[in-house]
């Protein structure tokens, strides 16, 4: 249906209301939202749901990004190859300078193994090896990279190689990391890589001969917070103490990323725990249930109920949510037949003006034409 001039705001409804509705009762925690105190140059924390910027500084700002260059040789691997593939080592993987997974040249090893050398020890050899194997040459791997950088709107992004040393024309920001990241956790197979502390790369020598690494994850907050999920540490003398991190609290996921950081430890904690703390995740909208009844001209039917087919999230800060209204665009009136799933309105929220979420509202059953109705 076509709103035209006929879309009018049907219903405004106050925080109160809204959290009535959904039998929400206002989190405990601190009225007002202190800034945290972050150190980093460069940070985000961004909610994974939404993927609303929670809080940034310097965001946007391109900077050297170290080893978290490997979540995205991570994902593409992932993509591209399977984790029981046999991938060869050469001397120009083994021989990577930096950190590693000590391989040697002419081993062996899964795909599989050599991404969680790649995430839990940071290995140079294995992000080379992989490119190698995905790719023919880390210059290809790192145009696939750049094409996959394009396609999930990281433009701010360049890769130059797959781990991350430092190299003209390799960079990203806070904000692309934070994107990326949310990509990447989307995706249960790199999840479960992020996540691990420890591991047994298994492979063979040239002689053919079964061989092992011990792993241990760099990210030592695995270790001591196990609400944490990964992601990746990386440290180079050009991009200095980086981390990307997700945590999970109550169902919700937050990433935090933090460039340059004196303290990426505390930094990090500091931008999730502030994120839990000041900040609440509402489904305003709920699938499938009817946000409204719209008038059927000429139908069977005098009314049709209308709704979202996803749920509408929005993260708001605690102190802002006398500010948050849901308005309900709609027109006075639609024609039969109406068609279940056809596009009726829309529902926006808005805090203090500002529109923060908007979802298409579709009719949720069809309401067919009728001719003898008598009205």
């Amino acid at each position: 249906m076509r709103l035209g001039e006929d879309v009018r705001h049907i219903l405004e409804s106050s925080f109160l209301l809204v959290l009535l509705a959904l039998g929400l009762a206002l989190a405990p925690g601190p009225v007002r939202a202190a800034e945290p105190r972050v150190g980093a140059e460069s940070a985000v924390l961004l909610e994974a749901e939404t993927g609303e910027i929670l809080w940034e500084r310097r965001g946007e700002e391109r900077r050297d990004i170290a080893s978290t260059t490997k979540i995205m040789t991570a994902l593409l691997a992932l993509e591209l190859g399977r984790l029981e593939e046999q991938v060869a080592v050469s001397e120009n993987a083994a021989f990577t300078e930096g950190s590693s997974m000590e391989l040697r040249p002419g081993e062996v090893y899964p795909l599989g193994e050599l991404l969680e050398g790649l995430m839990l020890v940071s290995g140079n050899d294995a992000a080379v090896a992989v490119a190698e194997h995905l790719a023919g040459s880390v210059e290809n791997f790192a145009i696939l990279m750049n094409a996959r950088a394009r396609s999930l709107g990281l433009f701010n992004t360049r890769f130059a190689n797959p781990h991350g040393l430092t190299e003209e024309g390799h960079f990203s920001t806070a904000r692309d990391l934070a994107l990326l990241t949310r990509r990447a956790m989307a995706v249960p197979s790199f999840r479960r890589l992020a996540g691990r502390r420890e591991a047994t790369a298994c492979g063979w020598n040239p002689r053919g001969e079964r061989t092992s690494r011990q792993l241990a994850s760099t990210n030592r907050l695995l270790f001591s917070h196990p609400w944490i999920e990964g992601v990746k540490t990386g440290t180079t003398a050009a991009a200095g103490s980086c981390l990307v991190a997700s945590g999970v609290k109550g169902g919700r996921r937050l990433i935090a990323v933090v460039l340059a950081s004196p303290d990426r430890w505390g930094d990090t904690l500091e931008l999730l725990e502030y994120g839990y703390n000041h900040f609440l995740r509402l489904n305003l909208a709920p699938a499938g249930i009817p946000q409204a009844l719209v008038r059927v001209a000429g139908g069977r039917k005098r009314e049709v109920p209308v709704g979202t087919l996803a749920d509408l999230w929005a993260v708001v800060k605690k102190d802002e949510l006398e500010k948050l209204r849901k308005v309900l665009l709609l027109p006075r009136a639609v024609s039969a037949p109406v068609g279940e799933g056809e596009r009726v309105g829309a529902v926006v929220v808005r805090v203090g003006g500002k529109e923060v979420a908007r979802r298409e509202l579709v009719a949720l059953q069809g309401v067919s034409r009728c001719f003898f109705c008598g009205r």
